[in-house]
């Protein structure tokens, strides 16, 4: 498959590189020295970098899967166009409006041609899938064969495979780190000027990503229309948003603010997204429970 074959040739390449940093070190520090140039290369006196690669592969792969759902359920195709017109603008936008208003609100507010300077940097996840419910809800209200909850089961699994890579771009960048730690897997940022290791959390939730992707999938392609409506977005927000709330424990807070708070952004955001899925469940489930009874 080509995720499989895909994800398998980035990680070896993560780990051939963690193991020749390795060795820089001396055998009982075990750390390892991250320092990959974002940059891949530059054209014409601009950067390519891992970031917009990764962006780039997630929203391939995900149309690609879209594709075949599609297929398997004789959707129109000009319909799949549209759809992933609105998934790709919703995630940008809804990511970089997340940032802003989540967690630096004041000083966008006060500059909010700021918020356009996407390119600087700045996108947060759970604007992302605000955004994209929010597209999605247009997108199935001028399409009766397509009710939101049977587009949103079907849009997750290619959301979960996107967010692994988005993780892995994260990783590049030596952003969204964790926090300090004495474990020997964990990395030194050496681009962030520090000599000290941290949680390599853009791993672990990257890995998380992709289970949640294959178990999302298999369910998909076991049961097809048998599972009730919302089943697989309540599994989806769950799982990410479950972990994500557990991963934050041992990641670095992103602004200064959330230190002054018992739950950093991430969590608070991450409650009603586990609960919304808990409920979503369980409503799928009461109704396939009542046609069966």
């Amino acid at each position: 498959m080509a995720v499989a074959s895909i994800g398998m040739l980035f990680f070896s390449f993560l780990s051939v590189n963690c193991y020749l940093w390795a060795k820089e070190l001396p055998m009982y520090l075990l750390f390892i020295r991250w320092d990959v140039d974002p940059a891949i290369v530059e054209v014409f006196g601009r950067e390519i970098r891992w970031y917009g690669l990764m962006f780039a592969i997630a929203f391939l792969l995900g149309s690609n899967i879209l594709a075949k759902i599609f297929k398997i359920e004789g959707k129109p195709e000009k319909d799949l166009d549209k759809l992933t017109v609105y998934v790709i603008i919703a995630t940008i936008v809804g990511a970089r409006l997340g940032h802003c208003l989540f967690y630096q609100p004041d000083y966008y507010l006060a500059n909010p041609m700021e918020i356009l300077k996407i390119w600087e940097g700045g996108l947060a996840s759970h604007g992302a899938a605000i955004g994209i419910l929010t597209a999605l809800y247009l997108y199935s209200r001028s399409r009766p064969s397509q009710p939101f909850l049977w587009v949103t089961d079907r849009v997750v699994i290619p959301v979960a495979l996107g967010g692994a890579f988005v993780r892995l771009g994260n990783l590049m960048n030596s952003e969204i780190v964790g926090k300090p730690t004495d474990l020997p897997w964990g990395f030194i940022f050496v681009r962030n000027g520090e000599d000290f290791a941290r949680h390599p959390t853009q791993i672990y939730e990257s890995l998380f990503y992709f289970f949640t992707f294959y178990v999302l999938w298999r369910l998909y392609q076991k049961y097809q229309t048998k599972l009730p409506h919302g089943a697989l977005l309540g599994l989806f927000l769950v799982m990410v948003f479950g972990f994500r709330f557990l991963v934050e424990f041992v990641k670095d807070n992103q602004v200064p603010f959330e230190d002054q708070l018992p739950l950093n952004m991430g969590q608070i955001l991450s409650v009603p997204a586990v609960l919304a899925g808990l409920w979503l469940m369980a409503r799928a489930w009461k109704k396939e429970a009542s046609k069966q009874a």
